[in-house]
């Protein structure tokens, strides 16, 4: 390994979460309580400098191991919260995961109404670069709307809506797949990953979203996973998204 990646220094918390431990927050609550030592030392500073590679981290006097890398898709369900533990009992997604594997994190989020694609990984700097706005990973949805709309809703999607509070959002792409009696289903490409982004221009617009389905982030497509189920990614798939993330271009509309 290289001299210099085994001397950099990073926050207790951030190593933690590197070595595909636990999220960064959970690292934070280990230890503010005591329970994490570095080098034999308790350290209850999240951000605790740490050499990775070189200290040794404890928790609950147990030697911290880099966990292998991992990497998974979920197709959610809906009805589901996209975090670890909910304060109000609701279920989350981690409920689809069962037992048996270790500490993996959610990749972005879904809101509880939404289902589709949701990737897992206990890899936080390749989560990172997936999340991060500027690598510009685009994300495909499938929308059913409340409504029989006119085919131009697409192009008013693509130059932008602003909303009440002023913010201008928009989509990447945005076509008609098919039309009912009383709704159609849009496919809408984002690579932007603002709060609520395709339920807010609809809002804005006074039409209600019936479903949101998640079925592509980059080139992984969420293909014919039973809702509900979960499986690893594929050397090719995991390839072909390093590849996504490796160039980060400043994309403009």
């Amino acid at each position: 390994m290289d001299k210099d990646a085994e001397s950099k220094r990073v926050g207790l918390a951030r190593a933690l979460s590197k070595l595909g431990y636990c999220s960064r927050s959970e690292a934070a609550a280990l230890a503010r309580s005591g329970r994490v030592r570095i080098n034999g030392v308790t350290r209850r500073d999240p951000e605790t400098p740490v050499r990775l590679h070189h200290d040794r981290i404890e928790v609950d006097r147990n030697t911290v191991q880099e966990e292998s890398k991992i990497y998974l898709m979920l197709n959610k369900p809906r009805g589901l919260v996209t975090t670890a533990s909910d304060e109000s009992g609701r279920n989350t997604v981690y409920s689809c995961l069962g037992d048996g594997l270790p500490w993996v994190g959610p990749v972005g989020r879904l809101d509880k109404a939404s289902e589709g694609l949701l990737l897992f990984s206990n890899d936080s700097d390749w989560a990172a670069r997936i999340s991060d706005p500027r690598t510009h990973v685009e994300k495909t949805y499938h929308v059913q709307v409340a409504s029989v709309v006119d085919v131009k809703l697409a192009e008013t999607l693509l130059r932008g809506i602003r909303t009440a509070n002023g913010e201008l959002l928009r989509a990447r792409e945005a076509r008609m797949l098919r039309e009912g009696e009383r709704n159609s289903w849009f496919e809408i490409v984002l690579d932007e990953g603002k709060n609520r982004h395709i339920r807010r221009m609809f809002e804005a617009l006074g039409i209600e979203v019936l479903r949101l389905v998640r079925v592509a982030v980059g080139p992984i497509q969420l293909g014919q996973l039973a809702k509900g189920k979960f499986r690893a990614l594929t050397g090719r798939e995991k390839t072909a998204m390093d590849q996504a993330i490796r160039i980060s271009p400043a994309r403009a509309f």
